[in-house]
């Protein structure tokens, strides 16, 4: 299966079967510090799969130079012989996880392909057996990428965006593996080998609004009036490099005046911290260089939490000697490229695992955790289940630096035209832990024993398969 990238050749379910019984949690060059990283637990075999979706309207989210309008809800139900079923949530992110399908495709084709993606995923774990939802998914990856670059047309498609199309089917698979093995926590779901890197508890976690290019000083103003006190803050504006750079600064010059006065008792600094993401738009140093010189012409650089994702994926530029704290998120797509990502001075990782799979992103935590690099929770414009998927990560990382409470980015209440409705179909809507009070979720003990209610099943979900 390791040459599946290159051929494309399609794997039997007999090869399936023999590779997903052989595979080691380290077949991705990772190996978790323990001298045993997961027990052998019950082993389940698929009898039925099926998918459904939903499209979900948005209020434009401007970024990567384009926009978003239509948000694709993906649902995968797993059936197991033992007649237990589980069904698992994906928001699909086809301009975040591959711009270049989304400038290649109406919006709606970009994402019937990133679903087509999931049912493929589906159809080939049906019939087969699985032990552990890591394992899965290193066993899928090659696969799915593989097929998704022949329907694509496109031979460079980012494994971010497979995994983004694995996201539903790999939920699905933790629900039926924390079932089939009497486990009802996410703490117990989490493989020993994995547990360090999400062993912190965190009583708040900080709901992270996001503001898209073009987004006004006065609109961030009054979300720092509500009390959102860190603000992710999309830069990387439309136009050239020297039309965007300008627009950028005088972005950042408009925000300074009108918030960098604030206070707040999140930080030990005291000042509100920016977050910004330029999603890839900077193509080079000296140009990031050129927004940093002007933060600190305006006494805003001591404020800059994290810059994310300033360079495109091929940017091999080292990062480390800017004086800020740059994070790796859509690049750093499996573990080996986070790992890469360290090595090139990114000193943050922004974990998703409602983007990337929770299969993933727990191989990623634990090994920014053993390197002693800080993460945090960004968002995909998630429903808000996913939301409380994501918020399972984020309350278990470590203190963020300067930080007294968890890092989470939660944009879909911005974006999501219904959302109100989707919060309906939460099975724990209304519980404390869903809505944030005055910049925060408190993740009190009922949060970590219900697991943020995302091992209950939602009615709304279960009735698109006519349960």
């Amino acid at each position: 299966m390791t040459n599946l990238e290159s051929d494309h050749k399609p794997i039997n379910r007999r090869d399936f079967l023999a590779y997903a019984s052989a595979v080691a949690l380290g077949a991705t060059g990772f190996t978790p510090n323990t001298t045993e990283p997961m027990k052998p637990l019950n082993k389940i075999r698929i009898r039925n799969v099926n998918a459904n979706f939903e499209r979900e309207p948005l209020n434009p989210y401007r970024f990567k130079g384009s926009a978003i309008t239509d948000s694709w809800q993906a649902v995968a139900r797993l059936e197991s012989e033992s007649g237990i079923h589980k069904i698992g949530l994906g928001t699909q992110g086809v301009l975040w996880s591959d711009s270049t399908v989304f400038a290649a495709h109406s919006e709606s084709a970009g994402n019937a392909l990133m679903y087509a993606m999931s049912e493929y995923a589906l159809q080939v774990l049906k019939g087969t057996s699985f032990s552990n939802p890591v394992e899965l998914v290193d066993t899928l990856l090659p696969e799915v990428l593989a097929y998704g670059r022949k329907i694509t047309g496109n031979p460079d498609l980012r494994k971010t965006f497979a995994l983004n199309a694995l996201v539903c089917v790999d939920n699905a698979a933790w629900l039926l593996y924390a079932q089939e093995n009497n486990m009802t926590t996410f703490d117990q779901m989490i493989p020993d080998a994995y547990k360090p890197g999400l062993s912190h508890r965190h009583t708040q976690v900080a709901c992270i609004p996001s503001f898209s290019v073009g987004t006004t000083a006065e609109t961030i103003k009054k979300a720092a009036d509500e009390g959102y006190f860190i603000l992710k803050l999309k830069t990387g504006s439309a136009g050239t490099q020297q039309e965007m750079i300008e627009k950028d600064i005088a972005f950042l010059s408009a925000v300074h005046k009108a918030i960098g006065h604030y206070e707040t008792p999140y930080t030990k600094s005291g000042k509100i911290p920016y977050y910004f993401d330029a999603n890839g738009r900077y193509e080079t140093k000296e140009t990031l260089l050129r927004f940093l010189d002007h933060a600190r012409k305006i006494g805003a650089f001591d404020q800059i939490a994290v810059i994310e994702e300033p360079f495109a994926e091929n940017n091999e530029v080292f990062v480390g000697d800017m004086g800020v704290r740059v994070a790796a998120d859509e690049s750093a797509h499996t573990v080996d490229d986070a790992a890469h990502r360290i090595e090139q001075g990114y000193s943050a990782i922004a974990v998703k695992a409602i983007a990337k799979t929770l299969s993933m992103t727990i191989k990623i935590t634990q090994l920014a955790y053993e390197k002693k690099i800080p993460c945090f929770c960004a968002d995909l414009t998630v429903n808000p289940i996913l939301v409380d998927w994501n918020k399972c990560v984020a309350a278990r990382l470590s203190p963020f630096p300067s930080m007294t409470v968890g890092l989470q980015e939660t944009n879909g209440r911005q974006y999501f035209k219904n959302w109100d409705t989707l919060m309906s179909y939460h099975p724990k809507a209304g519980a404390s832990w869903t809505q944030p009070h005055k910049g925060v979720y408190v993740t009190d003990q009922s949060f970590y024993e219900q697991s943020g209610g995302i091992l209950a099943s939602s009615p709304h979900y279960e009735n698109l398969f006519g349960a």
